[in-house]
């Protein structure tokens, strides 16, 4: 019986890898949650984990309310238990620290959460390699990518090519100055916490993507390229130097992912209906103009360093404020644009990381 910990247990990657967990038969040994006490009690009492974690003005209450045998801990003390899978799916730079304290402790970690490798991808493999840990991929079409590499060189490797829906602002309205967080959080497709929706509204999330991608696969950013595929049937592509591909396609189901990243490289079946190959799909290139997310994204990456660190905390405060009425949602570039050519060119370190997302948040909330 596999040993599993989530970390970001009560978010939508969190609750979907419990329902996998549940196919399994995985023993859940960690759950790590924020503020949703409500539901992360509830899954402590059904799962009963050894340790679990919460916010800490949360903690007396959850304390007193655990059942019998399970304990109140910190995030990293959650990671770092004996389990076979670590499932890192804490949003935001939040999840960077646990998400370490995994590797360190030498532990397979199934990766869901993007901004790890997006402001600290380098570092983050020398963590994992030095201390013999392993990475696999959670996210729809970093996995779809990695399943299209098995068995390949890299060197190979013409371009990646990741999916996107376009969001529901893909085609319509013209004028998206006048665009509601209610409008916004209505994705055409998938189930994702705010953050992620609003982002893949901007087209934002996908320039986290390419930026993860580089950094996941060690490929050169040119050889990243983003197409919109509405129907969000195929996940990922990998275009060789012969000119072939091959695609990975699945259903909109998270699910399926999060399994392949914890069993990786067993496939074993799941309670679910086979996808049916019918009807058309269409595939298009982004607007850069619609959405200059996607570019400045690129822009970060070419310039390396601290830049990815200082354009992800200015995205987080964007979303933030145009969640709360405080800027349109036309503004959330602008925010992130006005931050990525203020940021300092200095090599990326943990200091550095550390220091360049504390200046970038405070830049970013002026003016609002």
């Amino acid at each position: 019986m596999k040993r599993i910990v989530i970390l970001g247990a009560t978010g939508s990657i969190g609750t979907q890898a419990l329902e996998v967990a549940t196919w399994r038969g995985y023993q859940v040994v960690g759950l790590a949650a924020n503020q949703n006490t409500e539901l992360l009690l509830k899954q402590a009492y059904r799962y009963r984990p050894l340790l679990v974690s919460c916010a800490p003005e949360a903690a007396q209450w959850v304390r007193q309310a655990l059942p019998d045998g399970t304990r109140l801990a910190t995030a990293d003390e959650v990671a770092q238990l004996e389990a076979d899978t670590v499932v890192a799916a804490i949003p935001g730079m939040a999840g960077l620290k646990p998400t370490l304290a995994a590797l360190r402790a030498g532990r397979h970690v199934a990766l869901a959460n993007k901004e790890a490798m997006v402001v600290a991808g380098p570092l983050v493999w020398q963590v994992a390699r030095a201390h013999g840990a392993r990475l696999t991929p959670v996210d729809s079409e970093h996995s779809a990518i990695f399943q299209c590499l098995v068995g390949e060189r890299l060197e190979d490797v013409a371009e990646l090519i990741l999916t996107a829906s376009g969001g529901p602002f893909r085609t319509a309205p013209e004028n998206l100055s006048a665009v509601t967080p209610e409008q916004a959080l209505k994705h055409p497709t998938w189930n994702m916490g705010h953050k992620v929706t609003i982002d893949s509204a901007t087209l934002f999330n996908k320039g986290l993507e390419v930026l993860e991608a580089h950094f996941l696969f060690e490929l050169p950013l040119d050889k990243i390229k983003v197409v919109i595929h509405p129907q969000s049937l195929v996940h990922g592509l990998v275009r060789f130097n012969d000119g072939s591909f091959k695609a990975q396609i699945g259903p909109h189901d998270m699910r399926l992912p999060i399994q392949y990243g914890i069993e990786y490289p067993e496939r074993p079946p799941v309670p679910l209906a086979p996808l049916p190959l019918l009807g058309t799909w269409e595939f298009y290139p982004p607007d850069l103009k619609r959405f200059p997310a996607l570019a400045l994204a690129y822009e970060a990456g070419r310039r390396g360093g601290v830049a990815p660190v200082a354009l992800n905390a200015a995205g987080e405060i964007a979303v933030m404020a145009f969640l709360q009425g405080r800027i349109k949602f036309t503004d959330i570039p602008r925010v992130l644009e006005r931050v990525l050519k203020r940021a300092p060119q200095v090599p990326l370190s943990w200091e550095a990381i550390a220091e360049t997302d504390r200046w970038a948040r405070e830049v970013a909330l002026e003016k609002q």
